[in-house]
């Protein structure tokens, strides 16, 4: 019988390392560590290499001493078996060594005769390099021998897949295809990206109004370095996440290109921007890792010639003064508050503000630290601060967004409708202003977004001095 054997170690010299803040329901936010400031990125990028990931070895280093990041290792025995590396933090994989071969007589050496474990100098070229593409920028990387090919660096000689990687602090960004990625950084920084990949590799994640069809296949991926060529070394850089840049991985189905950022450690919250190109199926997603949404600004209409131009004749471009009345508030109802919103531009277009003119959906958001509440149907909320602090609400929804938030003991047919979304002002206007709130949360309340759903609460408020 063949081995089929996945070890999995951690080495963590020195102390346990220390998560970055986010927010968790009934918790009190710690003060903000040190900020990594401009100033000490900028002297790390003056010092960068000339590798595609730009100054993340730099930055990696200074992480490093302040966080003790833990090396994971990764060793598979047999071919066929799955290798498996992932982040279960707030961080992605970043590969610092791979090897395929055998380099000691005791790995993998289980039930193996002497001479399949005797040669300990055989490893393949470019074992590394291939898993760096695989994996690098992601949270959960699988794979098995074959994505290196057919070649046999040591025949007669049984060999093993061994990987060790760290969990670098990263915060991902995520844009539906068809929609435009803004990257940017602070003045007097320039931007790294470790790795992205374009693809689906779930059924949620920029799902919204698709049919089932198009989001079905969650074996697509194509890791690519075509961010980190057009956008590292620079300060702002805007990508569009579609087939005519980075090619087809999977005909038919709707995909989502997912780019990695260095963790700010410092301020609080970070701006963010997405843009979606004017049309009925295409998803405007925003999403905080850590945090949640508090829109800024949204503009639906069109302020220059290049956004969204791809394609369009020049009489389609011509009028950039033109803008939707009321498109913030539209925006900011249906997304504050929350970690991940989606939907689609005709869900906010309320008139045609240049007729004739091809328009977009341009958003800015902050991602704020806050803490979040869930309550279920017919339970109560209590929202409350410490002595001296009152609530203020940012945002509350009552629905259901995925099946399995209240869903114990639930049947399917209560769970199944993850597409309940209600924003309310109702919690604001009761807890604002209070030092506790209490409430039953139910249809008399807040109405029935999705009657025979079984839904929820989410809230998210911080607490203010008086």
């Amino acid at each position: 019988m063949k081995e089929l054997v996945t070890v999995a170690t951690k080495k963590a010299p020195g102390p346990s390392p220390i998560p970055a803040p986010t927010a968790l329901p009934h918790r009190r936010l710690a003060p903000p560590p040190s900020p990594i400031t401009p100033k000490v990125i900028s002297a790390l990028n003056d010092q960068r290499s000339t590798e595609s990931h730009c100054c993340a070895p730099k930055i990696m280093s200074l992480f490093s001493s302040t966080l003790c990041i833990p090396t994971e290792k990764v060793i598979t025995c047999a071919p066929e078996a799955v290798h498996r590396l992932s982040c279960d933090t707030d961080g992605v994989i970043s590969v610092q060594s791979a090897l395929y071969g055998r380099m000691d007589g005791e790995t993998c050496s289980q039930g193996k005769p002497p001479n399949e474990i005797s040669n300990t100098d055989c490893s393949l070229v470019g074992t590394t390099s291939a898993i760096k593409t695989r994996c690098d920028g992601k949270k959960v990387c699988e794979l098995n021998k074959n994505v290196l090919g057919d070649a046999d660096p040591c025949r007669g000689t049984a060999k093993y897949l061994q990987t060790t990687y760290t969990c670098f602090p990263a915060i991902h960004q995520v844009i539906c295809e068809h929609s435009l990625a803004y990257l940017h950084c602070d003045e007097g920084q320039i931007i790294s990206v470790y790795g992205a990949d374009y693809g689906r590799r779930d059924q949620t994640t920029c799902a919204f109004g698709r049919p089932a069809s198009q989001i079905q296949n969650t074996v697509c991926s194509n890791p690519t370095l075509k961010v980190g060529e057009s956008c590292n070394g620079k300060n702002s850089c805007i990508i569009n996440a579609s087939n005519s840049v980075f090619g087809d991985p999977c005909v038919g189905t709707y995909k989502y290109l997912e780019i990695p950022w260095p963790m700010k450690m410092g301020p609080f919250s970070s701006t963010e921007r997405a843009i979606s190109c004017d049309d009925d199926s295409n998803v405007h997603r925003l999403g905080c890792d850590t945090g949640v949404i508090s829109v800024q600004s949204a503009l639906y209409g069109r302020a220059d010639r290049e956004t969204c131009s791809e394609g369009r004749p020049q009489h389609q471009l011509e009028n950039t003064r033109c803008s939707q009345a009321g498109t913030l508030n539209l925006v900011k109802n249906r997304c504050d508050g929350k970690k991940v919103c989606e939907f689609r531009t005709h869900d906010v277009r309320t008139s045609d503000p240049c007729y004739g003119i091809f328009k977009y959906l341009d958003t800015n958001y902050t991602c704020l630290v806050t803490i979040q509440h869930v309550a279920c149907e017919h339970s109560y909320a209590n929202l409350y601060c410490d002595e001296g602090q009152v609530i203020f609400v940012y945002g509350a929804d009552y629905g259901r967004r995925d099946q399995t938030t209240c869903s114990y003991q639930r049947p399917p047919s209560q769970t199944e409708n993850v597409y309940c979304s209600h924003p309310t002002k109702i919690v604001a206007e009761r807890c604002n202003g209070k030092n506790r709130c209490t409430f039953r949360v139910r249809n008399s309340l807040f109405g029935d977004p999705c009657a025979g759903t079984f839904k929820y609460l989410e809230v998210a408020y911080v607490c203010n001095c008086k």
